[in-house]
């Protein structure tokens, strides 16, 4: 649909996009299966990379011409990405590395914010932790595998069968442990030399969790971020009261909305990319006509990594 963009508002920067990123929130919105109702005409988006085509008033640190990615920290009834031109509040915007591509850059800061805000900003992950990552194929999966082990932690990846495990200790796990094939309490506390793990970091939650939680350690922290199984999750209560165990849940807008986490999860995230310790991962990239088919290779699960549409 060809719509009109209006001028950028104050507090606005207007960016011709280059390349999308999927994210589940949007096949979730589009379903009305999101936090937030669908408002129409609806709008979809939460990342993208692009060029500054001209900048609202009181916006100083960007101009025309400048490379820009965006970071969710917005809802669907305020702004999205999903368009050739987009206008932007302008703390979403983000100047990205040289040394990236449109396309990595659109692959970054999702992903790499939202494992930094769940490891270290609340997680505290600390040098010699037991970190176990659910759904670690997913694209945030893969980045909070380099940050855990940017941090000298032991890596313990979750996926549904042994099928991509191989991939996942190339892409930096020291372990992988399925949750179809596994005891998954029993592979944990092995791997753990029989101390539990240190940090668990969901997007599933489900019932399976209590299998988790009961191979956690003392004064673990058990951090869900995401409702994958749709299931409510299930919390062994002695566990959590022996262990002293912390159950919390986490969103990105967390650190999105909070203007000081922002600021230092856009240095962490940068610093990351422009040294290189920090890769995105791309799984595929789509044209903008195969909108379509996008969402449904999404939705089949068989990813490792974002998916891209490029415009």
């Amino acid at each position: 649909m060809d719509v009109t963009v209006s001028a950028p508002k104050a507090n606005e920067v207007q960016i011709q996009m280059q390349a999308l990123g999927l994210n589940r929130a949007e096949m979730m919105y589009r379903e009305g299966a999101y936090v937030i109702e669908p408002v129409f005409p609806a709008t979809m988006g939460y990342e993208g990379a692009g060029v500054v085509t001209a900048v609202g008033e009181n916006v100083r640190e960007f101009k025309a011409g400048d490379k820009v990615s965006v970071i969710p920290s917005f809802m669907f009834t305020e702004y999205g990405t999903y368009g050739e031109i987009v206008n932007m509040p302008v703390h979403a915007v983000v100047k990205h590395p040289e040394n990236l591509t449109m396309e990595q850059a659109t692959a970054s800061w999702m992903m790499f914010v939202t494992a930094y805000g769940g490891l270290i900003e609340f997680g505290n992950v600390q040098a010699g932790d037991f970190v176990v990552l659910n759904a670690a194929t997913s694209s945030v999966g893969l980045a909070a595998i380099q940050i855990a082990k940017m941090q000298g932690a032991t890596v313990i990846a979750l996926s549904r069968t042994h099928a991509k495990g191989d991939v996942l200790l190339e892409k930096g796990a020291d372990f992988v442990v399925t949750t179809q094939e596994d005891d998954i309490t029993a592979k944990l506390l092995e791997i753990s030399g029989g101390k539990g793990v240190n940090l668990v970091f969901d997007p599933v939650g489900g019932k399976e969790a209590a299998k988790i939680i009961n191979a956690m350690a003392q004064d673990g922290r058990y951090i869900i971020y995401g409702a994958l199984s749709y299931d409510d999750i299930a919390v062994p209560v002695f566990p959590i009261l022996g262990k002293h165990l912390a159950v919390r849940g986490y969103e990105l807008f967390e650190i999105t909305t909070v203007p000081e986490k922002l600021a230092q999860a856009k240095q962490f995230v940068f610093d990351g990319l422009a040294s290189g310790q920090l890769k995105p991962e791309i799984d595929k990239i789509f044209a903008f006509d195969e909108m379509v088919q996008a969402h449904e290779y999404m939705a089949s699960n068989a990813q490792m990594g974002k998916i891209l549409v490029k415009i």
